[in-house]
């Protein structure tokens, strides 16, 4: 039989373990999107594709909130909106309930830039997984769902409309 001390320390590995693993993992993350986007050549800024798939996933928005979700000042924000609304991959609409604010949404041809743009990364990638095996690419596509479903679980809109 285990004492609970034993379980304690088994937890706090294994809190230590996964703490490390997920560390490791936003690091990859990140540098396999800047390898992605360096392999691309093209020259848009992160915070751009960043806006995009906060109202591609979170739909319209004040400004405001816009910029806390994509972690960036609120005069940030109004510079890559007015960047975006220049390309014609936003749109402001009056928001229902205040008249003198409005909100950002995604427009169709936006969201295809999005699409297009993940497209390009991941075709810049291919080259850096050639040979992966069918076992490898499962492993990958399981992650793929786990991160998936975890992120959308934490998300704060998904969690304050939970709550309502």
């Amino acid at each position: 039989m285990t004492q609970p001390h034993d379980d304690l320390a088994a937890g706090a590995v294994a809190s230590a373990s996964l703490h490390a693993l997920l560390g490791d993992l936003i690091t990859t993350a990140h540098r396999l999107t800047r390898l992605a986007a360096h392999e691309t050549n093209r020259t848009e800024s992160p915070a751009t594709w960043r806006t995009l798939s906060v109202l591609q996933a979170h739909g319209a928005m004040r400004l405001g909130e816009l910029a806390r979700q994509s972690r960036v000042a609120q005069p940030t924000m109004t510079k890559i909106v007015r960047g975006l609304d220049d390309l014609n991959w936003i749109k402001r609409i009056l928001d229902g309930d205040d008249a003198r604010a409005s909100l950002i949404a995604a427009t169709p041809r936006g969201i295809q830039a999005l699409a297009d743009w993940r497209e390009t990364l991941a075709t810049a990638l291919l080259p850096f997984f050639d040979g992966l095996t069918e076992g490898e690419q499962e492993t990958l596509q399981r992650a793929v769902d786990i991160l998936r479903d975890r992120a959308d679980i934490s998300s704060p809109t998904n969690t304050e409309e939970a709550a309502k």
